[in-house]
């Protein structure tokens, strides 16, 4: 029987949300860094799934995601930062701010749930 994990990883990707406002692109060096933060995220899930089918002790495993939410928050942190200050920057300057910051408040209070 196939791993719940693998049978999830086929499901189609969404389709990517239109902004209200114009995006502000990432330099190359700045979207290294998140790859590479988000590559450290994906391993250290990968490894709780290893943790899980070992039957590791509970604490333990808890530990990790624990450490996994820490680093997820963090990378939030940096894109809400680029965001505030790239593209809702750029958005009141041309004069469509009113929507740019209705849109960051949205996300910022679904990291306060």
């Amino acid at each position: 029987m196939p791993s719940p994990r693998k049978a999830s990883a086929a499901k189609k990707p969404r389709k990517a949300a239109r902004p209200a406002h114009p995006v502000v692109s990432r330099s190359q060096a700045e979207a290294a860094v998140l790859s590479k933060r988000l590559n450290r995220i994906e391993g250290q899930v990968r490894g709780i799934g290893r943790m899980i089918d070992d039957d590791r002790y509970c604490i333990d495993i808890l530990t990790q995601v624990s450490a996994v939410q820490s680093a997820l928050d963090a990378l939030a942190r940096k894109l809400l930062e680029h965001h505030l200050h790239g593209c809702v920057t750029q958005a009141i300057a041309s004069g469509d701010g009113g929507r740019a910051i209705d849109e960051a408040l949205a996300v910022i209070s679904k990291f306060g749930r």
